[in-house]
């Protein structure tokens, strides 16, 4: 009896339970529908999901790879100016400069008329073994034509480049021969060097030109310093104007080599990173030798660490012209396709507490990337009261006034000056027509030219061959009008230019330094320093602490702005 009062009451029991369950269901979904609802429109599911769409939906065929490439950049865009994607195509292109070598033929080359022209073979290096030489027009790559249009620095890179130990198949003309010969080049290691000049100023004072900071510029920087060593230098310039930059840790391990024990260096610190200090072990073989830091516009990041570390530290005397002013850094973070990010992660902040990143507006990165036009423009090359410190005062161990928020002043301003300036000149650097002429002389003359093995030499033949007058009248043909009035104002800057040119074409990186440091006033600010024994800096008196301002070097500048002064020769 009771049995079947159960199983009669039984389908009216499940039916209320499945009313239950529906209305209890109904008020958990309407309670956390707007939860779901922002997990599911969060930023990053709505762009996987906008890619899924298009992907699947779009009236055409899209390559979401390419439209992935092209979007990142945007995104990051609305960032700082230094957060940037690279694609896994330039990957390797991004590296190579930061790692000390790379694998390749082995030569440096311009492109001129739509065709590779070869500037310098490495010594010892793949292409030299194979048979190639400087002036050698590279005309097939693989069996495969490679002139015209389709000759760009980034594809004769991609071809000439590749894994160590591979073949490649070139093809050239040769001056004096009017037939193509090929030659079988096996690719090999390639260093790169940070330091790109050794050589002493005079019988006290040894030079070191560091073009970046990579994997390997420690490492060079201790040979360059026991090769000084053996020629007996007493005092030491660093010269990093226009050093880029590049692995934070190499500058602290140069930094080192100079510092007391102890020492602050410099600190990192962002929202997710913890401050990092970076501090000297006393184990430097440097740490009392009279020294000098050059540095530029040009002068960023890595470079600007190193400078700051000096001058805070008040280790050495900082000449030149105020810095770039890049203190953010960036870490790299790799995506499974080989791409990869630089994302700003922290600042970094000199020993005296300043970050010297200048000021830049998220999302807007016109006005940054115009600063140094806008120096130029409002008199910061010239004149250093021109110099506007957007960031507080801070003051170094002995108490000297530094100042963050836009680079590093120099203690010694040298400035930049018109004399010798027309627009002459300045038509002839930014049109390029100097390159292309100095390349078109060298390959011209490089019979006669192969004579000279050192740089004074090769310099004395070119001051006699007038290779100004030949500049004139070859710009005249491609453009530029002659002005004889304004190429003689200009003389002496359009002969140091075009020279200079056609001696790094013939010889190397280091003679072209070499050249350049002949008359240059920050080289002569700086040997005046060491003449009166002022590398290190003094404690300042109430007059100085009261002014507080570096009496600047007046002394004429070398060369007239160069902003747009174009690259070396690319390398494969």
């Amino acid at each position: 009896m009771n049995q079947n009062k159960t199983n009669r009451f039984m389908p009216i029991l499940m039916a209320i339970c499945v009313i239950v369950g529906i209305v209890i269901g109904t008020f958990y979904a309407n309670h956390f529908s707007g939860r779901r609802l922002n997990i599911i429109n969060s930023g990053s599911n709505r762009l996987t999901s906008l890619l899924q769409l298009i992907d699947d939906q779009y009236v055409d065929k899209v390559d979401v790879d390419s439209l992935v490439d092209k979007s990142i950049p945007k995104i990051l865009a609305e960032l700082d100016p230094h957060s940037v994607y690279i694609t896994a195509k330039d990957m390797q292109i991004a590296n190579d400069d930061l790692k000390g070598s790379f694998s390749g033929v082995g030569i440096e080359f311009t492109i001129r008329e739509d065709t590779i022209h070869v500037q310098n073979v490495i010594k010892n290096g793949p292409a030299e073994r194979a048979g190639l030489v400087a002036g050698d027009k590279i005309v097939t790559v693989d069996g495969k034509t490679f002139v015209g249009k389709q000759v760009t620095n980034e594809e004769a890179m991609h071809r000439l480049k590749g894994p160590k130990d591979t073949k490649v198949k070139i093809g050239v003309m040769r001056y004096g021969s009017d037939k193509v010969q090929e030659f079988t080049v096996t690719r090999g290691d390639i260093p790169i060097k940070s330091v790109t000049a050794t050589y002493m100023l005079d019988d006290k004072t040894g030079y070191i030109h560091i073009k970046q900071f990579g994997e390997t510029t420690y490492t060079e920087l201790l040979i360059a310093l026991a090769k000084l060593s053996q020629e007996g230098f007493e005092n030491l310039v660093i010269d990093l104007r226009d050093n880029t930059g590049g692995y934070l840790n190499s500058a602290v391990q140069m930094a080192n080599e100079f510092l007391p024990r102890n020492k602050l260096i410099v600190y990192t610190e962002g929202r997710k990173s913890p401050r990092n200090d970076y501090r000297s072990d006393g184990r430097g073989s440097y740490q009392k030798i009279p020294l000098v830091v050059l540095i530029n516009e040009g002068s960023a990041s890595a470079a600007e660490i190193f400078a700051g570390a000096i001058q805070d530290n008040d280790r050495g005397t900082i000449i030149g012209r105020r810095s770039f002013g890049k203190g953010l850094v960036q870490q790299q973070l790799g995506f499974h396709d080989g791409s990869m990010i630089r994302l700003t992660v922290a600042r970094y902040y000199t020993p005296s507490g300043r970050c010297i990143q200048k000021p830049y507006v998220m999302g807007e990165d016109k006005d940054y990337e115009q600063d140094l036009l806008t120096r130029y423009q409002h008199g910061e090359f010239f004149s250093q009261d021109s110099i506007k410190h957007t960031g507080p005062e801070y003051h170094t161990s002995i108490g000297r006034p530094v100042y963050g928020g836009g680079g590093i002043t120099p203690d010694i301003f040298v400035p930049e000056d018109t004399l010798g300036m027309t627009n002459y000149y300045k038509q002839a650097s930014m049109s390029g027509l100097i390159l292309q002429f100095a390349f078109k002389y060298t390959d011209d003359n490089r019979q006669k030219l192969n004579q000279f093995s050192n740089m004074n030499e090769l310099s004395n033949y070119l001051v006699r061959q007038n290779t100004v007058d030949k500049f004139a009248t070859y710009a005249d043909k491609h453009g530029l009008q002659r002005r004889n009035l304004m190429i003689q104002k200009s003389q002496k800057l359009l002969e140091r230019y075009i020279n200079s040119r056609i001696i790094y074409n013939m010889l190397d990186e280091s003679a072209w330094t070499q050249y350049l440091n002949q008359d240059d006033p920050v080289i002569k600010a700086t040997l005046n320093v060491f003449k009166n024994k002022a590398a290190f800096p003094q404690k300042p008196d109430a007059e100085q602490k009261n002014n507080k301002k570096v009496a600047a070097a007046r002394i004429i500048p070398y060369e007239p702005l160069h902003l747009d002064f174009p690259k070396l020769s690319a390398k494969a």
